[in-house]
Order: structure tokens, then sequence, then C-alpha cells
């Protein structure tokens, strides 16, 4: 069963100087149970892709456009207001980047959490107050009542990121979006969410969409890896093979830039220049200015995303 269905979906933020395009023709399948990671450097619209399946962002400014887009069989872009209410609690839920400002700062833990299950659920205040005790225990928070009682500022960053895990399985959702969940976190605060993460997700059977520039964190939580670009789809493949054999000259000099990756250099290899601009994209491949092996082609024209196995797929001239 595919729980999120993406076509041709472009993001664009019209501004005084042009307009901005994020997102740019992206294409993604999710299966239920599922773990996807989206992967790429700050600016390749990762966030932006999840933001828009889950219809976050304002618009205007923005603009949404897709052949097609459904989670969990609803067509999010015809979704009114009560069904993307409904969605966003039982189909999907997201955990952010930065759960300090994810909460609301003037509500308890408590508050925030009972409050959600309650828009979604027919349920009691007692009783939706036990179940967020019960949830954030799950999530490995000891004295669960004393933070309920609590507000955000007065929680650290990862007891505010296992609060708001524990916020996002409050209805059980079909598919959870994780955008970069372990980003202002230490190590070892980071491994024991990642850790908790895969562990519920087994639990409660849930497809999920791991959004990261880490490739660490890849190797460790998904199945399947997109990487994205300048707004694009690059490659996906099966994470090992992604990590053995990636055939995307961008995905090839991402593992190049990992520690350890190159035997007997102690410098890490970095890609030369700078991502592109969105406002001002390159023309052809986003990634032809930085590609060691780009050619005239991969200058004049994009090439198009295509399946080069049953299990891959990669946009590059140089696969043809």
């Amino acid at each position: 069963m595919t729980l999120l269905d993406i076509e041709n979906l472009t993001v664009s933020f019209p501004q005084h100087q042009g307009v901005v395009q994020a997102v740019r023709g992206v294409s993604l399948r999710v299966a239920a149970g599922e773990s996807v990671g989206v992967v790429g450097e700050s600016g390749s619209g990762k966030s932006v892709t999840c933001m828009a399946a889950l219809r976050l962002l304002r618009e205007p400014p923005s603009r949404i456009a897709a052949d097609r887009l459904e989670l969990g069989g609803i067509d999010v872009l015809r979704a009114g207001r009560g069904q993307l209410s409904a969605l966003r609690g039982r189909v999907a839920a997201m955990v952010f980047q930065d759960p300090m400002t994810a909460f609301d700062p003037v509500f308890s833990i408590g508050h925030q959490i009972v409050e959600t299950i309650r828009a979604h659920r027919d349920i009691s205040k007692a009783d939706a107050r036990a179940e967020a005790s019960a949830l954030l225990a799950r999530v490995e928070i000891k004295n669960p009542d004393a933070i309920l009682n609590s507000y955000p500022h007065q929680l650290s960053g990862g007891m505010l990121q296992r609060a708001m895990i524990a916020m996002a399985l409050s209805c059980r959702p079909q598919i959870l979006f994780a955008d970069e969940p372990t980003t202002a976190l230490d190590v070892t605060i980071q491994a024991q969410i990642l850790h908790l993460i895969k562990e519920l997700q087994a639990e409660f059977g849930m497809a999920l969409i791991m959004v990261t520039h880490d490739l660490g964190v890849v190797a460790e939580t998904v199945d399947r890896v997109v990487v994205m670009y300048g707004g694009r789809v690059m490659e996906t493949a099966p994470v090992q093979d992604i990590f053995d054999a990636p055939l995307h000259p961008y995905t090839q000099a991402l593992m190049a830039s990992m520690p350890g990756r190159t035997p007997g250099k102690q410098r890490l290899v970095e890609i030369a220049g700078a991502s592109p601009n969105p406002a001002n994209p390159p023309t052809g491949c986003p990634f032809h200015p930085r590609c060691a092996v780009a050619d005239a082609h991969c200058t004049a024209e994009a090439p198009a995303f295509r399946a080069l196995s049953d299990t891959r797929a990669a946009a590059c001239w140089r696969l043809a």
C-alpha cells in the first residue's frame, strides 16, 4: 500500500527579484512500513518537500503544484481545512528539527499533547492526560507527570525532542516525517533519539521519512535513500547500494566527503563550489557547475530522472 504518492511536485516562492524555485519536479512514493532517508546539502529542498506534502507551507507566498500529491489516498492539494486537520494527526505527523520553536512557549507540554489527542479523538481531558503521560513514559522520559506540567523553556533539547515525538505519535499516524530530528543535540542524545524513533516505528508499524544531511543517520535508520540537490531528486536506491556503489556524481561526492571513506587521507574531501542559488539556478543539470565529469550536454539540458533497475533510479546523462 502506498501511503505517500508525489508526482512532479514543484514549490516556488515569488520574490521581488524573481521566483525562487525551492522544489522542481520531485516524485516520491513511500509504502506502508517503509523507511526512507531524504539527504542533501542545506537548501536542496528536503524540508520544503515534506512541508508541502503536509500542506504546512503558507499559501501564499508559497505556490505548490503537482501532478499528484496524495497522503493515505487523500488528495492533499484539493483537501479542505477539515480534511487537512484530520490528515495531519491520523495519517501523518511530523517531528521538527527545532523543538523549542515547534512548541508554543505559553502553554505547558501537557496542554499541547492533550489538545492534540482531543483534536483527533473523542476522549475526555482526564483520559487524554493519562495517555499523554503514558506516551512520555514510552519515549523514556522519567517522571512524565512532572514534565506534563512543565513549559518548553524549562526542558533540555533532548527532553523537548522526546516530548515532540510523543506528541507526533499521540494519534498513531501511518507515516512519520522526521525533519533533522537530531540537529541540535549532542552525539549521545542523537543516538538515543534515533534508536527511539526506529523502535517506535517498528512498534507502531509506521512508515518513516528521515530528512537529514548526516549520512551516518541514514546508514543507521532507513532502507532506501533519496538524494536531493538544487530542488531535484538526483538518485534513489536501497541504502546499502548508495554506500557501496553510488551512481550519480553528486552522490559519489557526498560519499567521498564522509570521514573514513577515503583511506589514507586525513583531510576531508570537500565538494568544490557552492550550492545553486534557487532564485537563479544553473541551466541543465543543477550539479554541473560543481561536477568533475560534466560536459556540454550537462550544461545545456537537465537529464530526466529515470529508472536504471527495479530498485535504482537517477538523473544523469552519463548513466544513459
